[in-house]
C-alpha cells in the first residue's frame, strides 16, 4: 500500500475543499453516468468524497486513516485491496473507481475483480487521469513534486479501454472534463464527449457477464492475491 494515503489523509481530504470547482467538475462527470438506482460500491473510496454525495453506501479502502474519515461520512468501508475484494460474485448494480488504477500494482487484476462483483448488466464507471491530455502531460512532468502522485503510473486511456475489451466489454465510450489548471477557474468545467483534451476522463461501461460467464473472466485474469 502507498503509505502516503495513511499518513496524509487529512491533506488529501483538504484538496477537495481547496479545489472545489475541480471537485464539482469531477462529480458532475461521474454523476452523469450513475444508474438512477441500485446498490453501488466504490473501490478506492478514500475519505468518501465521491461516495457520500453520490449516495454510494459501501466502499473498499486499504488505508485505515482514509477509511476512518469515510466512515464518519456514513460509508460502510471494507479495509481491503482492489485486487482481492472480500465480496461475493454479482453483488452490486454498479461499481465506481475514481483515480484508483494509477496507484495499483495490479490494475488489470482490479478490473477483473470489479467485473466479478458486478451483477449481470451492471455498470462499471472509471474516473482516471488522462496522461495524453495537455494538463495530464503537465501532471506527468511534475508528479515527483506531489507526495500523492509521485508513485502513480498514469495509464493511457487506450490501455484501460483495451483491458476492458479483453474482459468482454464492448461499445466503449468516454467523456472528459477539467481543461485547465484548477487554480484558474471558479465554476465547474463542462463535461464533453471523448478524451485527449480534459485531464479527468470517465468511462462508463456495462458489465458483459451476461454473455461472458464469470468462469471465462477468471480464466483471463491473474490469480487473486492480496497486494501490499
Amino acid at each position: 500500500m502507498n503509505t502516503v494515503f495513511e499518513n496524509s489523509a487529512r491533506e488529501y481530504d483538504d484538496w477537495f475543499v481547496r479545489n472545489e470547482s475541480a471537485y464539482r467538475s469531477e462529480l458532475a462527470a461521474v454523476k452523469a453516468f450513475l444508474p438512477p438506482d441500485g446498490r453501488g460500491l466504490e473501490i478506492g473510496v478514500g475519505t468518501g468524497r465521491f461516495a457520500e454525495p453520490l449516495g454510494i453506501e459501501v466502499g473498499v479502502e486499504p488505508a485505515r486513516a482514509m477509511a476512518t474519515t469515510a466512515r464518519k461520512r456514513g460509508i460502510k468501508v471494507l479495509e481491503a485491496y482492489a485486487e482481492d475484494l472480500p465480496i461475493e460474485d454479482e453483488s452490486f448494480d454498479f461499481v465506481l473507481m475514481v483515480t484508483v488504477l494509477c496507484f495499483l500494482a495490479g490494475p488489470f487484476r482490479a478490473l477483473c475483480e470489479a467485473t466479478r462483483v458486478l451483477k449481470p448488466r451492471g455498470r462499471l464507471i472509471i474516473g482516471m487521469i488522462d496522461p495524453d491530455s495537455p494538463l495530464g502531460r503537465a501532471y506527468e512532468t511534475n508528479k515527483n513534486k506531489s507526495k500523492f502522485y509521485r508513485q502513480a503510473k498514469f495509464h493511457p486511456v487506450g490501455q484501460i479501454l483495451k483491458w476492458l475489451e479483453d474482459l468482454g466489454y464492448a461499445d466503449l465510450k468516454t467523456c472528459q472534463t477539467i481543461f485547465q489548471d484548477s487554480a484558474t477557474f471558479k465554476v465547474p468545467q463542462p463535461v464533453n464527449e471523448g478524451h485527449g483534451e480534459g485531464v479527468f476522463v470517465v468511462s462508463p461501461e456495462r458489465n458483459p457477464v451476461w454473455f461472458l460467464p464469470t468462469e471465462a473472466i477468471q480464466s483471463s485474469c491473474p490469480a487473486r492475491t492480496s497486494v501490499c
